[in-house]
């Protein structure tokens, strides 16, 4: 079952007022590819806060529970995902492993790390979703050790159409707990944002890179990180 709308607006004001997600149409932020973006998101931000921490983390477990009942594992994608797979984890009674974005360069050369034991299926935390496909290489390693991927739950997803389709291409389940449109929403509503600047940050999801053109000319070829 999903997050009621309720709950998904407390998450969005819960990350604005902490500033783990900040905006700024009129001065865009530069992510890795190159893309302008009016929005940066840093989840580990929550990490600071018991409060909005405990609040992420209740939610965090009772969508795992409501849609994958209790997995015999939980995954945290690396380096975002770590620390809130762990509270999960530690929430639930489940045994944790954490997936690096590539295999160590020295050692035993893991990229999957952790005691999977008798383990057989897994659920997935991840912080933050954008094209999903550093999001779906962790599910690729998973699936490479031999575990069934039951879904992934995350914090927030810009909703970029890319994201669904990969993501309905490698047939894993995702859910978040807050979304793009409730957060433009939640922003105007609390006065983060004027009318022009949340009609900037809606042209912004409908085409980034096109967006993101009127400061910097050609961005990535793909228009968004990965």
């Amino acid at each position: 079952m999903s997050l009621l709308l309720d709950e998904r607006r407390k998450v969005a004001e819960s990350l604005l007022r902490i500033k783990a997600i900040q905006l700024a149409p009129e001065d865009p932020f530069t992510w890795a590819s190159g893309l302008r973006s009016p929005i940066y998101c840093d989840n580990r931000m929550a990490l600071s806060h018991p409060a909005v921490r405990t609040y992420i983390r209740q939610q965090l477990c009772s969508v795992v529970e409501s849609l994958h009942g209790k997995p015999d594992m939980i995954a945290g994608v690396a380096t975002g995902g770590i620390a809130w797979g762990a509270y999960v984890a530690h929430e639930l009674g489940l045994p944790f492993c954490y997936v690096r974005g590539e295999a160590k360069g020295h050692g035993k050369g893991n990229r999957v790390e952790g005691d999977l034991g008798k383990a057989r299926n897994v659920v997935v935390i991840e912080d933050l979703i954008s094209t999903g496909k550093s999001s779906l290489s962790a599910v690729d390693a998973l699936r490479e050790m031999g575990l069934q991927v039951k879904g992934m739950v995350a914090i927030f997803t810009y909703g970029f159409d890319v994201a669904a389709q990969n993501f309905k291409a490698a047939d894993c389940p995702l859910e978040t707990l807050s979304d793009y449109g409730t957060l433009i929403s939640e922003a105007a509503n609390l006065d983060y944002l004027t009318e022009a600047q949340a009609g900037a940050l809606i042209k912004w999801r409908e085409d980034a890179a096109a967006w993101s053109r009127q400061f910097t000319g050609e961005v990535a070829s793909d228009g968004v990180a990965g």
